[in-house]
């Protein structure tokens, strides 16, 4: 069985954890989303629409929010508000349904063990206290 997948550049850079001697080799850079975009007018009902204007103001303030992954975005919403639909219709959603949608929400950094390995743009990393700067004690 493959392992999980690679974290994406982008992440990498944002939670400070990039590295020149490991960068991946003839990667796309995809342009990020400025400002952030509407919600697509096919989503589905009123619960998905609602989970974008949620979601697409975390992402593009975060830099995490690219021109190709506003599709999936919508994905996330659409299935997102399906699946509030059978809740509130007093049925259950499949557990594939479920699935996807944990998963989609962990490729954009929104669980919580997703999240701790996403540092919050703009932040500059506060660096090892315990760091010597490469002197060694005396003694």
């Amino acid at each position: 069985m493959p392992g999980p997948g690679k974290k994406p550049t982008k992440l990498k850079v944002v939670a400070g954890t990039v590295r020149k001697d490991r960068a991946p080799v003839d990667t796309v850079d995809l342009p990020l989303v400025v400002g952030v975009p509407d919600a697509p007018d096919w989503l589905p009902n009123a619960h998905s629409i609602k989970e974008w204007e949620r979601l697409a103001p975390i992402l593009t303030a975060n830099k995490l929010l690219t021109e190709a992954g506003c599709s999936i975005l919508g994905h996330l919403c659409a299935l997102h508000g399906k699946v509030v639909q059978l809740w509130a219709a007093g049925e259950a959603p499949t557990g594939h349904m479920l699935a996807q949608l944990r998963n989609l929400t962990n490729d954009f950094g929104l669980t919580p063990v997703a999240q701790g390995k996403v540092k919050p743009a703009g932040k500059d990393a506060e660096g090892n206290k315990f760091a010597s700067n490469g002197k060694r004690a005396a003694g």
